[in-house]
């Protein structure tokens, strides 16, 4: 692929992504189209800013008018969704956000990709790909003894956030079986790694360990989730777009469920060992109100991208945790910069 269009490319999934095209492929131009809402900061990307195979577009997803702009005008072989809105806690307080970007948003992608579609030659047109990122959220809870989510599990969302995806999730499979656009969908488990925003969990941890604060676990901490390591995940999203058959879903895990409460231990053993408190680090931890609707477990059954791509995760969650507390702990001029805001005020020429 010549060029690819990367939409949400300043937040934490989608910057890794890009990283991934900019340094392990052969891809010559990556445009980024990002709205540049608090989850996308431009520190994540700012050592290929001079980099002459990568442009930023800033703007939203929901305007059609640039989307199709910036499709005609780069004219690329492919359009990766990761813009959205993901924090479940932020779409109980207010769902709105979430229908706007997720729901909406998704929608003006898939008019705009469609009319671009319909534009090239009919050569070209077969080489096209729309692929869309979701999640396992969309699939609902599992109880403890229930078989992993797979690409033909119902769907059942049970938070605003996950609504918002699996109506987006609807649509791009709709405008495949109405228009023959030519997408893809994959819905990942709970990623972690570098650039992670800092209210998810596991960059919420480190830092607050690093720091001495408090550690807050919702509930009993025995919610469960399938830990999957952000450069696994889009290596898995490469293969997809790469050679995965127009129309499917795949479901992308980690093979490694983990309750919160053995994730929160875990990072407080490393730490323990990288950056000592005086005290051990579970001494901070602190049992908080659950959230509303916080779904039991998550697990994902990867056997079709394993049987039918090939791929299969390279991390276990030992090895990917602890390289992860690492760059936290390497990389505090980023931190602080998130933590305090500052990227944000720099943004918006108020720093």
């Amino acid at each position: 692929m010549k060029a690819i269009l990367v939409t949400g490319g300043l937040g934490f999934i989608g910057s890794n992504f890009i990283r991934l095209l900019l340094e392990q492929t052969n891809c010559e131009k990556v445009i980024n189209l990002d709205k540049q809402t608090y989850a996308g900061n431009p520190e994540n990307l700012e050592d290929f800013e001079s980099n002459s195979r990568y442009v930023f577009c800033k703007g939203d997803i929901c305007d059609a008018k640039l989307v199709s702009f910036t499709l005609s005008k780069y004219q690329p072989d492919a359009l990766v969704n990761f813009a959205a809105e993901s924090h479940v806690d932020r779409s109980i307080d207010g769902p709105e956000p979430f229908v706007q970007t997720n729901v909406v948003g998704t929608l003006r992608l898939l008019e705009s990709f469609k009319a671009y579609h319909n534009s090239v030659s009919d050569d070209r047109r077969s080489d096209l790909r729309f692929l869309h990122v979701s999640t396992d959220e969309v699939y609902g809870s599992l109880s403890a003894d229930d078989p992993a989510f797979s690409e033909s599990t119902s769907y059942s969302p049970n938070s605003p956030y996950s609504a918002s995806k699996a109506g987006a999730d609807h649509l791009v499979r709709a405008y495949h079986h109405t228009f023959g656009l030519p997408v893809l969908t994959t819905n990942c488990s709970n990623n972690y790694g570098p650039y992670q925003f800092p209210e998810k969990l596991i960059p919420l941890i480190i830092l607050n360990a690093c720091d001495g604060k408090k550690l807050p676990i919702y509930g009993d901490g025995a919610n469960i989730r399938d830990w999957l390591h952000v450069e696994d995940h889009c290596s898995a999203i490469w293969e997809v777009l790469n050679r995965g058959r127009v129309g499917e879903n795949y479901c992308i895990g980690g093979n490694s469920e983990k309750t919160n409460l053995e994730v929160v231990d875990t990072i407080c053993a490393v730490l323990d060992q990288l950056k000592p408190h005086g005290s051990p680090h579970q001494k901070l931890k602190t049992f908080v109100k659950d959230r509303p609707g916080h779904d039991r477990r998550y697990a994902i059954d990867g056997s079709k991208i394993k049987s039918e791509l090939g791929w299969t995760p390279e991390y276990s969650f030992d090895t990917g945790i602890r390289k992860t507390i690492q760059w936290y702990l390497d990389n505090s001029h980023w931190c602080e910069n998130v933590t305090s805001g500052k990227y944000q005020r720099e943004r918006l020429g108020t720093a």
